[in-house]
């Protein structure tokens, strides 16, 4: 529980970026309803397939929830020449 008496549901991660995985653009895509959720890799297969000069160098997947929503947020470091 945090100082507001909600209960808080919380974690953490990390990635690490060496030389060879360097980056200049950011994506994130997220959702919270389920039909988006369900969809959320076609959407980001279908960026990737119209944004065909983009060499991902990272992804990282988030998910947080309270009580009422659940949000999953998928996030693409990439290298745009």
């Amino acid at each position: 529980m945090n100082d507001s008496g909600m209960r808080a549901n919380v974690g953490f991660g990390q990635t690490s970026f060496g030389e060879d995985r360097s980056f200049n653009g950011v994506k994130v895509f997220s959702a919270t309803m389920v039909a988006d959720r369900e969809r959320l890799g076609e959407k980001i297969t279908d960026w990737l397939a119209a944004n065909p000069k983009i060499d991902v160098r990272d992804m990282v997947v988030t998910q947080s929830s309270d009580e009422a929503f659940h949000c999953v947020a998928i996030t693409v470091f990439f290298w745009e020449e």
